[in-house]
């Protein structure tokens, strides 16, 4: 009997089917849509919070459904790094662990009499924070870890993917209004290994979506901080927040506090520790070919 093999790939779907340049078509994509979104709930809505809402939640199914259609059509595999099963599980536990993360710095803070709680302002100053940190959440996980951090990996490995996407989620936020070097810097160490980590450990985007959003929600809606330098609105409670600013962060906001620096990087190494025990670490493209 004759043995069937799988026809090669046409060379044009070999050349979209490369990583470099699955990067290329993908990311801008991504980052446009992302662009798009934050404009619809920063400027076109700032005063319909429940619409900035909604047209952030459209907007994230929209990147969600371009991601599922570009992996499927274009890289032709299934996109297991959204698989439903698991969705339930690692976004809430990404929420849980994203929320008491800031909340154990604001604590710390609180002991070192540097953030201080003065009062409680109306529910309906949480609303603003949601629309932002669902776009946040959905479309920087897609963009930094779906599509950069996994085609790089794809060609370089999992530690310099790890590396160099850290760096580029890090030094991207020198663009807010706000930004500052020990922000980027900050960043890129604590979030930028913390959620990379997390893709690691789970091979799957849920967990760093689940906790990009509920760190940024509660960063701005519930403890009325600033959020990397680019959105800062009163949440749910009147804070001062006075002291020096490697424990204020200055206009940058915690994130770039020795305080949240020490808490990300602490909880970071942790998953990574996790994921190479689980040998979750991809090798180099040559090394895959040896």
């Amino acid at each position: 009997m004759m043995e069937q093999t799988n026809p090669k790939p046409a060379l044009w779907l070999r050349v979209l089917q490369f990583p470099l340049v699955r990067l290329i078509l993908l990311g801008p994509l991504l980052f446009l849509m992302a662009g798009i979104s934050n404009g619809f709930w920063e400027y076109r809505f700032a005063d319909s919070p429940l619409i900035g809402i909604a047209m952030a939640a459209l907007m994230a199914a929209m990147g969600f459904a371009v991601y599922i259609a570009f992996v499927k059509f274009i890289e032709q595999r299934p996109v297991h790094e959204l698989a439903l099963p698991a969705m339930g599980r690692e976004l809430g536990l990404g929420m849980l662990i994203g929320a008491g993360l800031y909340t154990l710095c604001v604590l710390i803070l609180m002991v070192l009499g540097v953030y201080r709680i003065e009062g409680v302002n109306p529910l309906t100053m949480l609303l603003p924070s949601v629309a932002m940190a669902l776009s946040s959440g959905v479309f920087e996980e897609l963009l930094h870890r779906g599509t950069i951090f996994r085609n790089v990996e794809d060609l370089l490995g999992g530690w310099l993917a790890l590396l160099l996407s850290a760096v580029f989620f890090g030094f991207r936020h020198l663009s807010n209004a706000d930004g500052n070097i020990l922000g980027a810097m900050a960043i890129t160490i604590e979030a930028g290994l913390l959620l990379t980590a997390a893709y690691m450990l789970t091979r799957r985007l849920w967990l760093s979506i689940g906790f990009h959003i509920a760190w940024n929600f509660t960063q701005s809606g519930i403890f009325s901080g600033s959020v990397s330098g680019a959105f800062e609105q009163p949440g749910l409670f009147k804070a001062m927040i006075e002291g020096p600013e490697l424990l204020t962060g200055g206009r940058f906001g915690m994130e770039g506090t020795i305080v949240a620096l020490l808490v990300g990087t602490t909880a970071g190494v942790v998953m990574l520790i996790m994921a190479v025990r689980r040998g979750n670490i991809v090798p180099p493209l040559w090394r895959r070919a040896r």
